[in-house]
């Protein structure tokens, strides 16, 4: 991807008047020929460009779940992160909001992939994360690279040397700093964690305008709260994180249950004995009232033209026999297999419609109990062309205080990846998903911040971070005292 071009200052432009600045008396930027200037501040000098151009802020004004509208004032295409931070210290000196947004996707599909809002910037300033783009060094043990670098950008730069990221989201067109700064899930979770688990170092911008970077032992604190800290103490504009080699091939298992103590028990079994090192699950929705069918994917990784034997891998698990399928297939294949799901979706006409996504963190002692309550409330038009996935891992797995997990040794992700019908009513959804948070808190669970949730209270947020509340609050209020970062999660509204 070839980096946008940058003036040598700022270039702020409206629909049709250049803007020179920012008029505090009527909070709004300000253009040659206003007949009010007496109260405007100039735009600072930045290397990018920040622009008010009405498509543009448009562009950044929704986000994947297509659920909520937040229009910023302006938005920042930076040069680095001296242009972040610059803007950082005008917009907290005028009560201005700030928030990047990863524009992911691929082709003309780009966009925030958060899904109610979470990286919006309503009435401030907007961050194009898609203009820091530089790869900048691959070694046989890391990677360092832009924040606005995609994991489909750095896998295809790894694979040609043999090397993989060990933990990647289903669908790779994702910006890595949008996914570590959530936390980043994927099939290996029960190995690696989170991708922010495999994270070395960061350059992070705070809500202060400070430059620093950030380790396991360098501005400790930081690291750990700015690594699936929902953006809330720092903007990550580069990022040092591990690699691994590569395999060549991957041999997919697809097992299929009709009963949901089988299921759970052999997903048990696999995450126990570690045998796949990549493991999910989903719930398949029946129509008619039928009863779900249950749905493991484990993926054995070998090298060479000889895979491994399926008898041991299959050993001691009890899917329904006739309809398990082996599939062989290359790694690079298997990564990018969510591509032709996204192509569908978009050939079907979904991908622009609103989707109400449920992302829970479940206690696996109450799994049951939980989906033997929620399942018979979910039909098949409530997933659309979707997907509902259910697996365990490790909580032990996720090494960052603020991603907040059960208080159990393992988990499940429940996440409700809605693809409703288009011109569907997302009102009840919004509802529903409500309401299973509400029952997943009483049995235990935390919440995946990507997820649509309405009406998240102050006590809302206390009870999710339950003892790490203060760990927030206080590195919050010290890297961003005047709480200029990323409003869009409204955890400090």
């Amino acid at each position: 991807m070839n980096r946008p071009h940058l003036s040598r200052r700022a270039v702020l432009t409206g629909a049709a008047a250049t803007v020179i600045g920012y008029n505090t008396a009527t909070r709004s930027w300000a253009a040659t020929g206003d007949p009010t200037t007496s109260r405007v501040i100039p735009v600072p000098a930045l290397q990018g460009t920040l622009t008010t151009s009405p498509a543009t802020r448009a562009a950044f004004a929704q986000d994947f779940g297509r659920l909520t509208t937040t229009t910023p004032y302006a938005v920042l295409t930076p040069a680095g992160a001296q242009d972040i931070a610059t803007v950082i210290n005008f917009a907290r000196r005028h009560n201005l909001k700030v928030a990047m947004n990863g524009q992911s996707g691929t082709g003309n599909d780009l966009e925030s992939h958060s899904n109610y809002g979470q990286a919006g910037a309503a009435g401030g300033i907007s961050i194009n994360a898609r203009a820091l783009n530089r790869i900048h060094t691959i070694t046989p043990t890391n990677a360092t690279v832009d924040a606005g670098v995609t994991w489909a950008q750095l896998t295809e730069a790894t694979l040609t040397q043999g090397l993989t990221p060990p933990c990647l989201t289903d669908y790779l067109h994702l910006s890595i700093g949008g996914t570590i700064s959530i936390g980043g899930i994927g099939s290996t979770v029960h190995k690696h964690g989170l991708q922010a688990d495999t994270v070395e170092a960061i350059e992070i911008v705070t809500g202060t305008g400070r430059i620093l970077t950030a380790t396991p032992t360098r501005n400790t604190e930081l690291f750990h709260t700015a690594l699936a800290g929902a953006g809330q103490v720092g903007i990550i504009t580069r990022v040092t994180l591990k690699l691994v080699p590569a395999p060549e091939r991957a041999l997919v298992f697809t097992l299929y249950y009709d009963d949901l103590t089988t299921y759970l028990t052999d997903q048990q079994t696999l995450l126990a004995d570690g045998r796949f090192p990549s493991q999910v699950g989903e719930i398949l929705i029946q129509p008619a009232g039928r009863p779900p069918r249950y749905k493991i994917e484990a993926v054995a990784h070998y090298n060479g033209t000889t895979p491994p034997a399926t008898t041991p891998l299959l050993t001691g698990l009890n899917p329904v026999p006739t309809d398990t399928t082996i599939t062989d297939t290359t790694y690079r294949d298997y990564t990018y297999r969510a591509d032709t799901f996204a192509d569908t979706i978009k050939n079907l006409g979904y991908w622009n419609a609103p989707k109400p996504w449920l992302s829970l963190f479940l206690p696996a002692s109450r799994t049951h109990t939980f989906l033997t309550e929620t399942l018979p409330q979910l039909t098949p038009d409530d997933i659309g062309q979707g997907l509902l996935l259910c697996y365990p891992f490790h909580t032990a797995k996720l090494t960052h205080p603020l991603a907040i997990t059960p208080n159990e040794p393992t988990a499940y992700l429940f996440d409700l990846l809605a693809f409703p019908h288009p011109a569907t009513d997302p009102t009840p959804a919004l509802t529903r998903n409500r309401r299973l948070y509400d029952r997943a808190v009483q049995l235990g669970a935390k919440r995946y911040l990507v997820g649509a949730i309405p009406h998240m209270t102050p006590t809302d947020w206390q009870t999710h971070y339950g003892p790490h509340w203060t760990t927030l609050t206080t590195t919050k209020n010290h890297h961003d005292p005047t709480h200029t970062l990323t409003p869009g999660q409204n955890i400090f509204p």
